[in-house]
């Protein structure tokens, strides 16, 4: 499995209430979700972003509440992947168990700006910034969570076990 697309770059901290703001929490939507993606920390997101995009943020994304929206909204703009130096650990697993890939590479946070073009082999954890023509070793997912991922999220991924 592989991610390809145009950065959009955060720094720290961006916590779950600027990825959906709790106003639009009254929507389980994830289409509706997706409309209001980012719009407290970067107003032009959800009008620029692109399928397959990808965000790149530095130390602690996803802090905040415990909110499933957050990955939901990002997953359902299009955003093919979310690469940070780290991840709050809530959001990691909500992300995981919604079908939102995400990888953990201190370089690659450090290494790669907005508007790079960035391709992410998940067998084998390498981010590729094809703009700059570096790469980064991001950690790569174990089978089973690439499973899940492949499967769009754990309740998909349990369902088709059990058919």
């Amino acid at each position: 499995m592989n991610a390809k697309g145009t950065v959009f770059k955060y720094g720290d901290n961006v916590d779950t209430d600027v990825i959906i703001p709790a106003r639009y929490l009254n929507s389980s939507d994830p289409a509706e979700l997706a409309t209001h993606c980012m719009e407290d920390i970067d107003k032009e997101f959800i009008t620029k972003v692109q399928k397959g995009d990808i965000i790149v943020a530095t130390k602690n994304f996803g802090c905040g509440s415990s909110r499933e929206h957050a990955p939901i909204a990002i997953k359902a703009a299009g955003v093919s992947c979310v690469i940070a130096e780290t991840f709050a650990r809530i959001f990691y697993r909500n992300a995981i168990n919604i079908g939102l890939p995400i990888i953990e590479c201190k370089e690659a946070a450090n290494g790669i700006d907005a508007g790079d073009q960035v391709e992410v082999d998940f067998d084998s954890g390498m981010i590729y910034n094809r703009t700059k023509k570096t790469e980064f070793k991001g950690q790569a997912f174990p089978e089973f969570m690439q499973k899940i991922i492949a499967a769009e999220g754990l309740v998909n991924y349990i369902n088709n076990k059990q058919a």
